[in-house]
């Protein structure tokens, strides 16, 4: 079997969208909010109203080792606000070892239809037991069982395996039945430190303006703009 390397179907360098016109800027005049969170809101619902976006709270969640082995996945938003935004994983997880280790992490949300993305990087911390419990209680049974099927990104033998497991744990824990035990199981929240809003445009001069947290020598440098709530906001270049 010929198992050499073969040209992509695909002219992958010739790829390229067409994104906003420049009438369509995205200016500092148009922010909704003054500091990132109004802002994200702002943002996070046109999204959730689009059509084209079936999942408007995914996020590239990105973290990284001690040592700075970077890894990243999609995860789900469940929530945020001026703490900051909170998601929900297995705390045997190779994600929670990395938080656990390395408590900073970075979120990127991408909305093609509106060409839109918001980039977050900041500190994380574990939410509280009782908080995690009483979302994991809210979740469907069939989620609730799945986070007992080992720790997750564990290697097991194959899907039939699962399968067995999880027909054992329903027939033990289905409807009307003993409750699931709480699995190592939680939430985390990332405080964020910098948040980035993009959007696209056509001639590729896109439109950048972060948001990062005051400090001291803000007085002094130039094109820095005040913000809200200990915040400063500055447009960078594409």
């Amino acid at each position: 079997m010929d198992f050499s390397p073969k040209a992509p179907e695909v002219n992958v360098e010739s790829m390229r969208k067409p994104y906003r016109c420049r009438d369509d800027a995205f200016r500092e005049e148009h922010l909704k909010s003054r500091e990132p969170i109004g802002q994200f809101r702002a943002w996070f619902e046109d999204a959730t109203k689009t059509p084209g976006i079936l999942e408007a709270n995914a996020m590239c969640l990105s973290t990284a080792t001690a040592d700075g082995r970077p890894s990243a996945r999609f995860v789900l938003l469940k929530g945020f606000g001026r703490d900051g935004f909170r998601f929900f994983t297995n705390y045997e997880s190779r994600k929670a070892a990395e938080l656990d280790s390395n408590p900073r992490a970075a979120l990127t949300f991408y909305w093609e239809p509106l060409n839109r993305s918001v980039r977050i990087e900041g500190k994380v911390r574990r939410l509280p037991a009782d908080v995690s419990e009483q979302y994991f209680r809210s979740r469907p049974l069939a989620s609730q069982i799945g986070a007992l099927l080992g720790a997750q990104s564990s290697v097991v033998r194959n899907r039939s395996h699962l399968e067995g497991e999880e027909a054992l744990i329903r027939m033990k824990h289905g409807t009307d039945k003993m409750p699931i035990p709480m699995p190592n199981w939680g939430g985390y929240i990332v405080e964020p430190m910098e948040v980035e809003f993009w959007q696209g445009q056509t001639t590729r001069i896109h439109d950048r303006i972060r948001f990062r947290r005051r400090t001291a020598d803000d007085l002094t440098k130039p094109f820095v703009r005040h913000g809200e709530d200990g915040w400063v906001y500055e447009r960078l270049a594409p």
